[in-house]
């Protein structure tokens, strides 16, 4: 268990006091924190986001509370927080729809930049390809001819417009030169649901919310994301060795609102990086299905901007319809 030594800690977070944004002579923290992540309960960012809200609350000896605020791909989430009071104490997990989004929709109620400041990344991961037991479909191939034969009669379950589950079935789509059905849920544990229970086709989603599922045998994995097989799913072939040159991996990363004092944002960024370089952690991300990835701010910032682009080079390619 990692821990700051307290006199460090307030030594450290002493320039506060210099700072516009700061409450003069007062350490941070001195009360919880507000973790808020912007999907259901049981998915990805919410297993991963009680995980860091663990590790930031033993080094920080205060409670890290997560507080879903599910909707619009996770927009409602990061609204809330860019809007908060740039204090440090309210926080959110971002995922890669955070970019999506930017890309995908024709309007945000926040800059997807110029709002945040970023912390650290924390995970990176690929999506799995599935169908429940059932299903007709053996292969990702036999998968794609179902479409072609019977377009937009195929249909594929997200975590919401815009996410990034949402433009894997896009780009899968694509790639494959079929047309799919996109039929969206607030996230969670409902997709997959919604799959096994024969309501939707296929499932484009993360390991850690399929795994389970998959090991009980109520669903088939058909292909993973990743240009290479996946170190906990290596039975499971990739989508590369059907669609040529397709890949996608996806990341989860902290932020706090835009103005957060700069020694708040360093203390959470190494309370983070602490925690992800704990062995214990990155064994249980592994189980998820994920990768550990801290970062700095700085770089989590140009990672974003970088996405954001990307994202936006795909939906012009693919000819995806702004939302």
């Amino acid at each position: 268990m990692h821990s700051i030594n307290r006199r460090h800690f307030v030594a450290g977070t002493a320039g506060l006091a210099l700072l516009p944004h700061a409450h003069a002579q007062e350490a941070f923290p001195t009360r919880p924190l507000q973790l808020t992540h912007g999907f259901g309960a049981g998915g990805n960012a919410d297993v991963v986001s009680r995980l860091v809200a663990q590790r930031l609350q033993d080094m920080l000896n205060q409670p890290v509370v997560v507080e879903i605020k599910s909707g619009a791909g996770g927009a409602i989430a990061s609204d809330f927080v860019a809007k908060a009071r740039p204090d440090g104490y309210t926080i959110v997990m971002l995922t890669g729809a955070h970019t999506v989004s930017a890309a995908l929709r024709k309007s945000l109620p926040f800059d997807p930049v110029k709002d945040f400041a970023f912390i650290s990344t924390v995970t990176s991961f690929p999506f799995v390809v599935a169908v429940r037991a059932e299903h007709p479909a053996r292969t990702l191939a036999e998968l794609l001819a179902m479409a072609r034969k019977d377009p937009e009669h195929v249909t594929f379950t997200s975590v919401g417009v815009g996410s990034t589950q949402h433009m894997v079935g896009e780009l899968l789509a694509t790639a494959g030169g079929v047309k799919l059905l996109h039929v969206p849920y607030r996230g969670g544990g409902a997709p997959v649901q919604a799959v096994i229970a024969g309501d939707v086709d296929i499932l484009a989603d993360t390991l850690t919310v399929a795994t389970p599922h998959l090991k009980s045998g109520r669903l088939r994995a058909l292909a993973v994301t990743s240009a290479q097989p996946w170190p906990s799913a290596l039975e499971v072939p990739t989508v590369a060795s059907v669609l040529k040159g397709f890949e996608i991996r996806s990341w989860l990363g902290l932020a706090a609102p835009a103005g957060t004092p700069v020694p708040v944002v360093e203390l959470l960024n190494k309370g983070v990086r602490s925690g992800l370089e704990d062995a214990a952690v990155k064994a249980t991300l592994a189980t998820l299905g994920s990768e550990a990835s801290p970062s700095t701010p700085a770089q989590m910032k140009a990672m974003v901007e970088r996405e954001i682009e990307r994202w936006r080079g795909v939906v012009a390619q693919a000819k995806i319809p702004q939302q």
